[in-house]
């Protein structure tokens, strides 16, 4: 189907459901209007009710709508000869990266793609080994490679310094500890060429999963947000040509779009807010599921915190600077538009959900009831579907055999979004505020 005819199936859906939500929760209003007063009868259930279910909800119904649909693994066409795969530059972004620099560029050599790959360390002031290691590497693997210096600091100067010597037609971004699976850049690269609706593609995100998702339990949680959280957001929003992020980590582009937007902004979200401004002025952007990269996820909960609170930074950037209304297409703005909405998911799980488990254990069950339980089978029906789609279009195609993970599982359900949500709401703040910024 047209993503216009799954949109209009989707937002019925989703509207009838909400309707629904709220003609069966009146009791719950009543109760809390005689406890609190009228208008905190309505934020509540809003917050933790309304809300949630026009964000999960359209995704949910639209996921199930969709199809997954391989891309094609005929060379496209080109400026390229007719036949052969587009030459691609592949830019590694990387600071004081000398514990993973060697294997990244070991996956790199070791990928399937068979048209030309340039290799390219964007070095944005490393004072370890990682020139070094990374020459000896690239020498070993023989790879085609070079190494460009950039002394100021921040992400975006290193890529932009490094584009500016960038000769081929497409440009793949990976960060230094993400490492590809052997097939990830045949499909990106597929994927990026296509034409969904004769449109023009000019970027397409790849798939992120944790490298390193047994070290302990907030690897352990982080690995089922990647495969479950992200990558069904993700599925969403390409249903509509809007993915809304072409993440760094692991992104092809167009260099011809890249020059005409200017490159990479001076944003801590840099990634966000060039997608936005690609799908503003350039074309739409994709998502590959199948495109697979394994990133080396936080090990500290810290580290964790600090990189949920850049990602929630990140947003702010790209509403403030490329708001909803300025996309061209209906379809991206409603998607960017649904941005709009998650502060508030995180608001309410800190001021109203938490709260309300704690009134609930100690005998108060005013904010969340018995009648919260029904949310529990719900949820893991939802999970249930994310994982076994995963499991039988990705995983099961490129022979990947995860591990059963019960407890970070749990930890996931039951712990993993109060903490995302403490660190996305000091994002908020710290945006606000307009403190300092820094890469990592």
């Amino acid at each position: 189907m047209r993503p216009t005819v799954i949109f209009v199936i989707a937002f019925t859906c989703t509207v009838v459901y909400v309707a629904f939500c709220i003609w069966v929760s009146r009791p719950w209003r009543d109760e809390l209007e005689l406890a609190i007063g009228p208008v905190m009868s309505w934020v509540i259930p809003a917050m933790l009710a309304y809300i949630p279910g026009v964000v999960i909800g359209f995704m949910v119904f639209t996921l199930l709508i969709s199809r997954y649909r391989e891309p094609p693994f005929e060379p496209p066409l080109g400026t390229w000869p007719d036949g052969e795969w587009p030459p691609v530059t592949i830019l590694i972004a990387a600071w004081n990266e000398e514990g993973a620099i060697a294997s990244t560029l070991e996956r790199i050599a070791d990928l399937s793609y068979d048209g030309p790959i340039e290799v390219v360390l964007a070095d944005n002031n490393s004072t370890d080994r990682t020139a070094e290691l990374a020459a000896a590497a690239a020498k070993r693997l023989e790879l085609d490679y070079r190494r460009v210096f950039e002394v100021e600091p921040g992400k975006h100067r290193a890529l932009n310094t490094a584009f500016e010597s960038v000769t081929t037609p497409l440009v793949v971004t990976v960060d230094a500890d993400t490492y590809l699976q052997r097939e990830a850049l045949t499909y990106l690269v597929a994927r990026v060429a296509g034409r969904p609706q004769g449109q023009h593609v000019c970027a397409c995100a790849g798939a992120l999963v944790a490298e390193n998702p047994n070290t302990n339990v907030v690897t352990r949680m982080q690995q089922w947000d990647y495969r479950l959280g992200i990558n069904g957001v993700k599925r969403m929003q390409a249903s509509y040509n809007s993915a809304l992020v072409a993440q760094g980590a692991f992104s092809a582009y167009w260099a011809d779009d890249l020059r005409a937007v200017g490159g990479w902004p001076d944003a801590i979200g840099e990634d966000i807010v060039l997608t936005w401004t690609l799908m503003d002025s350039r074309g739409v952007v994709q998502y590959e599921p199948v495109a697979l990269g394994f990133t080396v996820v936080p090990e500290r909960l810290s580290q964790l915190m600090h990189q949920r609170s850049r990602w929630a930074r990140g947003m702010f950037e790209g509403l403030g600077r490329r708001p909803p209304r300025t996309q061209p297409r209906v379809l991206a703005k409603f998607v960017t538009g649904i941005d709009y909405l998650v502060p508030f998911l995180d608001i309410g799980i800190i001021f109203f959900w938490v709260p309300g488990v704690i009134l609930f254990v100690f005998g108060y069950p005013l904010i969340f009831g018995w009648w919260s339980m029904l949310l529990l089978p719900i949820t893991l029906a939802i999970f249930g579907l994310l994982r076994r789609w995963q499991e039988q279009h990705v995983f099961r195609r490129l022979d990947i055999h995860p591990e059963a993970d019960r407890r970070g599982f749990m930890g996931y359900l039951f712990a993993y979004q109060v903490l995302t949500s403490l660190a996305s709401l000091r994002g908020y703040a710290q945006h606000l505020l307009g403190t300092g910024r820094r890469w990592k």
